[in-house]
């Protein structure tokens, strides 16, 4: 499936504002392959003064953190959860987002969804698509 085109999309501004503030990431779809993007960004996250809680329902730890299968199993307050997920599968994980009172809805590279993004901005969370929150971070600090 293609990545939808942002419809609305924070600014970078917005985006140097919410990696300044929150710092506990639930990262979904983390792959405990290094090869991985998903790896890789988390890695850098961890490096970089985050808090990286992993999704993964194969795994049991990565990068030496204890992994969730969803977020909802998370006994920490999440502030932004950030989707390693094809697009059509991120509604689900928005709903579990605005259920558990994060901050922030964060779609890498490739993952848009207009729908869930709206859905979690009228519950009050930012949303951020179709960027990635390493070259962002690396960018902008």
């Amino acid at each position: 499936m293609e990545c939808e085109f942002p419809a609305e999309n924070a600014s970078s501004e917005e985006v140097k504002e919410m990696l300044d503030k929150y710092k506990k990431v639930a990262v979904v779809g983390l792959s405990s392959n290094p090869e991985k993007d998903s790896y890789r960004v988390a890695e850098y996250l961890m490096n970089n003064g985050f808090s990286v809680i992993p999704l993964n329902p194969k795994s049991d730890e990565i990068l030496g953190e204890k992994v969730y299968r969803s977020l909802k199993e998370i006994p920490d307050s999440v502030e932004i959860v950030c989707l390693f997920r094809p697009s059509e599968q991120v509604p689900p994980f928005v709903e579990d987002a605005i259920d558990i009172k994060a901050k922030v809805v964060w779609m890498q590279l490739g993952i848009a969804n207009n729908e869930a993004a709206e859905k979690a901005r009228s519950a009050g969370l930012e949303v951020v698509m179709n960027k990635c929150i390493k070259i962002e971070h690396a960018n902008l600090f």
